[in-house]
């Protein structure tokens, strides 16, 4: 899912009318209509008769209850984060011409949302969030699985529960995984409790899992996540649609809580409140911790994010390490065979449920073998000697697979998936070796252009493919053209056109909102961004070791390597000391006892730490502080701390490459 400490972009510039626009073609945003070839494709994949089968209509409509028909969750400043009627253009039955059919049909679906029973006893809150929130009434209270993405969110599903339900205390939580579309609400919780201790119940490894990677990458996985989940894209049928596994994320407040109870080991039971359950320990499937969980009082499985009803991502668009398609098969062949033959219903993190043992059957056989089909056919064609390029190009499901909308690719695809699989076992080198040491892309576009011309003639060429509908050529041929001649308006021009007809004729959702957030840049630029800060529970939830190591990260190396250093950082409040050291340009760290030899030894609290990395305190914040005191080199310390460089959150994708010096 998302970044967790993300940065995402709140507002941008007004946007500016490019010359290529005409007011009879664009709309307000700049969009273009479809063309007739791709007009001509979306046609013919709509009248596939599946795409007008009414079963999956039934079915995320059963055990409707209530809904709040004016829906609209507001942050504190009162920003709109959460609205339905955002999504109301969905209503049409026939999909437009800039939408790929398959996708409509998944996006209006998806686009159901309210309170749902799934079984007596068993309840979800669907499209108040990405995810669901569901409920389990125990004896005297609620148990909580999965409280949404942010607090305000979790608030509002949660007063629909009790407006219909009745008010009764939350008795326990379970965070399913370690992405923030399952935990970041769970403050909203507090309000809902009841006396005495609530456990909270998660995977092992789900703290450090849920804060790691985005401490590490979190600048550009939010950069990119824009991208996939078409942040700054408006809600139309030539915008974003939804993302496939929900609408899109609440960017609300987000919270973390730390785990009670720790489930390690497949097997484990628990009973709370007169509820019992049987756990299932899922890790390195859909995330790094993750659990599933069996309710045999009820014969409901908790499917978390194992299962969905689409293909998930074995590589996530918005950048995470690749995932283990077979440890993810064999995860679900897991909870099949330990609760698939008690399971009258499966409900998941994502989407409606599934009803009928036999259904519950078929559907995880379905999923199960979906990873294990795109992994074993991967490597059988590479084994052949093709790269990812080329298998990717070359794999096709059989129709067993292809034809079930529970494994179509609204959100991962075959093509991106084998791609994943290709690297997670041989890496980024396809064996060419003209691609072990490739020119740097702007360079090579530059040649490339030269050597074709010159930009008139790059982009002459492209507008030639773009008429004939051969859309991947003119988009990579007018990359070429705006990554050499970076400004040139008529590059750019094509270059959007082109992505925006890729955007709508893609049947995954992040594939349609990367094109088209990349031809929304080209035309209005890149939004500048408003820091999405995480809540003091996230931030408190970190241990100060990551924020060291991400530390290291930033430090411009070359100007390092002049540096010799040692500085202690003690912090007061917690009884932590954390020893830096600079050493051929790399910044070390460990915990432990500080250094006698270092060049200054620094004392603060914790919080003032966090106001410094928010960029909430500066060095003239710093040095008249008491929270901030130093013994020793001060010129040594600032010097530290000049060359840490302050990542670029707005860095250009589409519009031209940064230099990298």
């Amino acid at each position: 899912m998302a970044a967790l400490l993300f940065v995402a972009a709140c507002s941008g510039p007004s946007p500016q009318q490019p010359p290529e626009i005409s007011a009879n073609e664009a709309d307000t945003d700049g969009a273009f209509p479809a063309t007739a070839a791709t007009g001509r494709l979306n046609a013919e994949i709509a009248r596939d008769p599946a795409l007008i089968d009414d079963e999956d209509w039934a079915l995320v409509r059963r055990g409707f209850v209530a809904r709040d028909d004016d829906l609209d969750i507001r942050d504190a400043d009162g920003r709109s984060i959460w609205r339905p009627a955002d999504y109301a253009f969905l209503d049409g039955e026939d999909a437009p011409d800039t939408v790929h059919p398959s996708l409509w049909r998944q996006a209006r679906l998806n686009a159901e949302y309210g309170l749902y029973e799934v079984v007596p006893g068993i309840y979800q809150v669907r499209g108040y969030d990405l995810a669901n929130m569901s409920i389990v009434e125990g004896e005297t209270g609620r148990i909580v699985i999965d409280p949404l993405t942010s607090v305000e969110t979790a608030q509002a599903a949660l007063a629909l529960v009790e407006r219909e339900l009745g008010p009764r205390p939350v008795s326990a939580v379970i965070l399913t995984h370690s992405h923030i579309d399952h935990f970041g609400g769970v403050e909203a919780i507090e309000g809902a409790l009841g006396e005495g201790p609530v456990p909270v119940i998660a995977p092992a490894g789900f703290l450090e899992e849920a804060v790691s990677e985005n401490v590490m990458a979190g600048v550009v996985m939010a950069r990119r996540a824009g991208y996939m989940y078409g942040t700054h894209l408006p809600r139309t049928a030539r915008g974003h649609v939804g993302s496939g596994l929900g609408k899109h994320p609440a960017l609300g407040r987000h919270t973390i809580a730390e785990p009670d109870i720790i489930i390690d080991h497949t097997g484990q039971m628990l009973e709370i409140d007169g509820v019992r359950m049987e756990f299932q320990y899922a890790p390195d499937t859909e995330a790094p911790a993750e659990l599933t969980v069996f309710f045999p009082d009820f014969q409901a499985w908790c499917g978390a994010e194992l299962v969905s009803r689409n293909l998930h991502n074995l590589y996530t668009l918005r950048g995470a390490q690749v995932r283990d398609a077979l440890a993810w098969s064999a995860g679900i062949e897991e909870a099949r065979r330990v609760f698939g033959a008690r399971a009258e219903v499966a409900f998941n993190s994502h989407h409606w449920p599934v009803w009928g043992a036999g259904d519950v059957d078929d559907f995880l056989v379905a999923q199960r073998d979906i990873y294990k089909y795109i992994h074993d056919q991967t490597l059988r064609l590479a084994a052949r000697g093709l790269g990812p390029d080329e298998i990717a190009e070359t794999i096709v499901l059989p129709d067993a697979l292809a034809g079930r909308f529970a494994v179509r690719g609204y959100y991962g695809t075959l093509r991106h998936n084998s791609r994943a699989v290709y690297q997670r076992y041989f890496g980024w080198y396809d064996g060419v070796p003209a691609n072990l040491d490739p020119l740097p892309r702007g360079e090579a576009a530059q040649r490339y252009v030269d050597l074709l011309g010159g930009a008139e003639a790059v982009i002459a060429a492209a507008e030639t493919a773009f008429a004939g509908g051969d859309y991947r050529w003119s988009a990579e041929l007018a990359q070429h053209a705006v990554y050499a001649v970076p400004g040139n308006e008529a590059a750019a021009a094509i270059l959007a056109r082109s992505y925006e007809q890729l955007g709508y004729r893609a049947e995954s959702a992040p594939w349609r909102d990367v094109y088209l957030s990349a031809a929304r840049e080209l035309r209005h630029g890149i939004p500048q961004t408003d820091a999405v800060r995480a809540s003091e529970g996230i931030l408190d939830a970190i241990p100060l070791d990551m924020f060291f190591a991400a530390m290291a990260t930033r430090i411009d190396g070359l100007r390092a390597a002049r540096q010799n250093r040692v500085f202690n950082f003690v912090f007061t409040d917690v009884g932590e000391t954390h020893v830096i050291e600079l050493s051929n340009g790399v910044m070390h760290h460990h915990r432990g006892e500080a250094r006698p030899d270092a060049d200054a030894t620094v004392e603060l609290t914790r919080t003032f730490w966090m106001r410094l990395l928010q960029q909430e305190a500066g060095l003239l914040d710093m040095l008249a502080s008491q929270e901030f005191a130093i013994r020793g080199d001060r010129r040594a310390l600032l010097g530290f701390f000049a060359l840490l460089e302050q990542p670029d959150p707005d860095f250009p994708i589409v519009t031209g490459r940064p230099d990298a010096r």
